[in-house]
């Protein structure tokens, strides 16, 4: 009878789990489904790159075996930085190919036009790379957690430091006239109160401009002590060569995204731009300091293995890696429970979670009513081969 009452108990949890898969989209007993969409191509290619290497990532997870049994099937889109692209991307993910939730999707244009659907199908939106400070609102965004430091943390840090550095200085602003650049405007407004106008002249650009060197010109006229540029990798990169080439000898500062040493600074030129500054959560690849460390000895035998012939330069591919560790720490929380609501909810209980290519003291936490995976930048500048950290490792909640 023992036995007998073993054998229907097993067929019944077999059943279940059986009936529990059909149930959950995207989900079965050998696979876990997943939807991505990235700027491949466009003006924003280089960050694109970000979804090569959550790609590169979840191959080598499957090739350790997946998770709990299961592989990763990730299916990602080339929306070229177009909304209306994204829009039809995120569609086909959601009603043909059935994906249990959003991850890395790259973009705010793109993420914005597709949020309210996305919300409407109650389909998770986890660790999207964008750092426009409305999808830190919980309220209005219920199913999503971001991937970057929000725009407006960002903001804040810098316009901090230029205080700081130069008190007395006129700060340029040159940003993308999108919600990916206004929001470092409104941060600068925010953090400089009534100065604002005083201390700061801005200038704008479209992503569909060839050029930004007119904007950069129009900027050194100013008289400006400092130059922010708030944009993608394309235009930072030309802003920076164009900012040497007139003889502005300007404080730089680049965003986070445009970070990149061979998405930015390398087209750029690598010694026009000595001296540039940044924010960021990440140690850098070329800086010899991190050559024993075991986070970044680790990823660079990924890189050799899944990444071969890529420019490891290019921090773009560290950004993915990153995000296909946070993958990985989501979907081992989650256990056998794949449900979409279990899995916004291990997205929202990371516990000081340590991503081995981060920089010392910076963690992620996650919770109900804090969806930001970063939260914690320090600042770094260019010394002509590497970036070198300095000044203390900055938080959200204490700019």
């Amino acid at each position: 009878m023992l036995i007998r009452w073993k054998i229907v108990a097993a067929l019944v949890l077999l059943l279940s789990g059986t009936a529990f898969a059909a149930e959950e989209p995207g989900i079965s007993a050998t696979e876990i489904k997943i939807g991505g969409v990235f700027p491949f191509s466009g003006p924003a290619s280089s960050i694109g790159l970000v979804g090569r290497g959550v790609m590169a990532y979840i191959q080598s997870v499957n090739d350790r075996g997946g998770i709990n049994g299961r592989k990763i099937n990730y299916i990602a889109y080339d929306d070229a930085y177009s909304p209306p692209k994204a829009v039809e991307h995120v569609r086909k993910l959601v009603e043909s190919d059935e994906v249990s939730f959003m991850f890395g999707q790259l973009g705010t244009p793109g993420i914005s036009a597709t949020a309210k659907y996305l919300r409407s199908k109650g389909v998770p939106s986890i660790a999207i790379v964008s750092g426009s400070s409305k999808f830190t609102d919980v309220a209005s965004y219920p199913l999503t957690t971001t991937g970057l430091v929000s725009y407006d943390t960002e903001g804040k840090i810098y316009a901090k430091y230029l205080t700081r550095a130069l008190p007395n200085g006129k700060y340029a602003i040159l940003y993308q006239n999108d919600d990916l650049g206004k929001d470092y405007v409104n941060a600068f407004k925010a953090f400089l109160g009534k100065d604002f106008d005083r201390k700061v002249v801005t200038a704008s650009y479209e992503v569909t401009e060839p050029t930004v060197d007119s904007q950069v010109v129009n900027l050194k006229s100013s008289g400006a002590d400092a130059l922010v540029i708030a944009g993608t990798p394309k235009f930072a990169a030309q802003a920076i060569r164009q900012a040497s080439v007139i003889g502005w000898k300007a404080t730089v500062i680049i965003n986070f995204p445009s970070s990149s040493v061979g998405g930015t600074l390398a087209p750029a030129g690598l010694d026009k731009s000595v001296g540039v500054i940044v924010g960021t959560t990440n140690k850098d690849v070329l800086d010899s300091a991190w050559k024993d460390d075991l986070g970044m000895q680790a990823f660079r035998v990924f890189f050799d293995k899944y990444l071969p012939g890529a420019d490891i330069t290019n921090g773009s591919y560290l950004t993915g890696y990153q995000q296909g560790i946070l993958l990985e720490q989501i979907l081992r929380q989650c256990g056998n429970d794949l449900s979409r609501k279990n899995i916004l909810a291990q997205a929202k209980n990371l516990k000081d979670f340590v991503v081995p290519t981060a920089l010392p003291g910076i963690k992620v936490n996650t919770t109900d009513t804090e969806n930001m995976i970063w939260t914690q930048m320090r600042l770094q500048r260019w010394s002509g081969t590497s970036w070198q950290a300095f000044g203390d490792v900055l938080d959200a909640r204490s700019e």
